[in-house]
Order: structure tokens, then sequence, then C-alpha cells
């Protein structure tokens, strides 16, 4: 159950909901339940889970305003099924597909998909692919693939995975391979074609952070001239994980979504 956040917009509860994806793969999410006809979808980013302060934090701020809120891991993340891939951006799209038509099916309505960081460059993705989104929140996502891999891996990366067919990648507890595919799948993840192909009805937020070291801020700039229908929020001094500006970001993010949300009630058809 879900701690009392409001006197005045009580949290009903906060359900543990399970969806399969198309390959049968079992997703798991909690549904911040507060009875609002829109539903908001978080989506997380690399090698992260529906539990990271940033989605737990944004859930708090949307159901605080009386909106559910639903938080999930991808396939081969957290608690849901599948084999963890380092290039998945499509197979996130698709499993945010699975998510939406799940709501749609229990009559309910995805107004909002937001995702952080890799979640940013899958609802982008899924707004370009699927078309059925009208609000899009892409916070600290990546325009140019290339970007930080050296940093990553080392300068002779295309060396070593070409040599061995993979690289192993260790940073603290945390480690991984990435084989030669899924590395040749991100480099040729181009992100600009699928922004310019997003509905022009679709009104598109992108948030960063100016002190952004892992992504850096040049990226939402550059989404910022491609994206059609698109507004761009630099706050002032954030890291990636928004560490001391959690409050700037709900704040934002809140703000954004429920003015779009009060236009499509003005203009249900537009």
């Amino acid at each position: 159950m879900a701690d009392s956040h409001s006197a005045q917009i009580p949290v009903i509860e906060q359900q543990r909901v399970i969806i399969s994806n198309k390959h049968g793969e079992k997703l798991v999410g909690l549904l911040h339940e507060t009875e609002s006809k829109e539903i908001v979808v978080l989506c997380h980013g690399f090698r992260s889970s529906k539990d990271y302060k940033i989605m737990v934090s944004l859930a708090a701020a949307l159901e605080k305003e009386g909106i559910s809120v639903f938080r999930f891991d991808f396939s081969g993340n957290g608690e849901s099924e599948g084999s963890f891939e380092y290039s998945t951006y499509h197979r996130g799209a698709d499993d945010l597909h699975a998510v939406i038509r799940h709501f749609s099916g229990e009559n309910r309505v995805v107004s909002a998909i937001l995702g952080h960081s890799k979640g940013g460059d899958v609802v982008l993705l899924y707004a370009s692919k699927y078309r059925d989104i009208r609000i899009v929140v892409n916070v600290s996502g990546r325009c140019d693939m290339k970007r930080g891999l050296a940093e990553r891996f080392g300068e002779d990366f295309m060396e070593k995975i070409k040599k061995d067919g993979y690289i192993d990648f260790k940073t603290g507890a945390f480690e991984f391979r990435v084989t030669e595919k899924e590395l040749m799948d991100h480099l040729n993840m181009n992100m600009r074609e699928p922004c310019r192909n997003i509905d022009r009805e679709c009104r598109v937020l992108t948030v960063h952070g100016s002190a952004d070291d892992l992504v850096p801020v040049e990226d939402a700039s550059e989404f910022d001239e491609i994206i059609p229908n698109h507004r761009l929020q630099i706050i002032e001094g954030a890291d990636h994980g928004y560490t001391a500006h959690q409050t700037e970001l709900a704040s934002a993010v809140v703000k954004f979504i429920k003015s779009a949300l009060e236009e499509d009630k003005v203009a249900p058809n537009r």
C-alpha cells in the first residue's frame, strides 16, 4: 500500500502489475492508483529499474496532483523477465507498447510517457513508431550515440571488440558484457531520424541538467532543433541523476504534463 500523501487527493493504493510483452516475458511494474482517467508511464534508464530515485520521486510528484502513474522494469532489468542486453532501444519501445496496450484493454488512457536517460530515447522512439501518445517527456536522453563510448570502454574499444567479439565492462559491483552486434546496434541507432518523424500534434519536453557529465547538454539542444513540437528546459547545476535537483525536475515535469492535459480537455480533438 502507498503512504498517504495528501488529504485533498489521497492515493488509493500502489498495485503490483505484471504485463506480458510480445516475447511472452513478464514485465513487472507498480501502478500508483489515484483513480484518475490519465495514467503517466515512467521508463527508467540503462541498467536501472522502476525503483531508481528519479522514477520514485516523479511518481510521488504526479500522484500528489491526482494523476495515476505506472513505473515498470524493462525486460532484462529489475524484476522483469528476459536477459539483459546493451542496446535495446527498439525492444524497450515494444515493451512500452505492451504496457500501453494493457491499460487500453483495461479502459484506461495512457496520456503521457516519460523516460530518463536511455528511457528518454525509448519514449522518443516510441512516439515516432506508434504515434498514439500526445505528451512525451525526455529526461536527459542521448541524441548522439557515439558520444561517451571512448570514455566508457577505452579509446581502443573498436579494436578490442573486433579482435575478441566482445568487451567486458565493470564499474564498482556492476559488470556486463557487450557483444560486437550489440555495440554496432548501439552505434547504428540514429535518434535524429525518428525524432524528425514525431507527429506535430505530439508535445515533447526535454529536460537536461547543465552539469550532466554522462550525456552532454548539447544532446538536449540537438533534440530541440530536430523535434517538431518541442520545449527545452535546462536545469542549472543538475547532474545526470538530478542528485541535488529532484524538486526542480519534478516541478518542470508536473507543470508540463498538467498544462498539456488541460490543453487536451479544452481541445480534445485538436
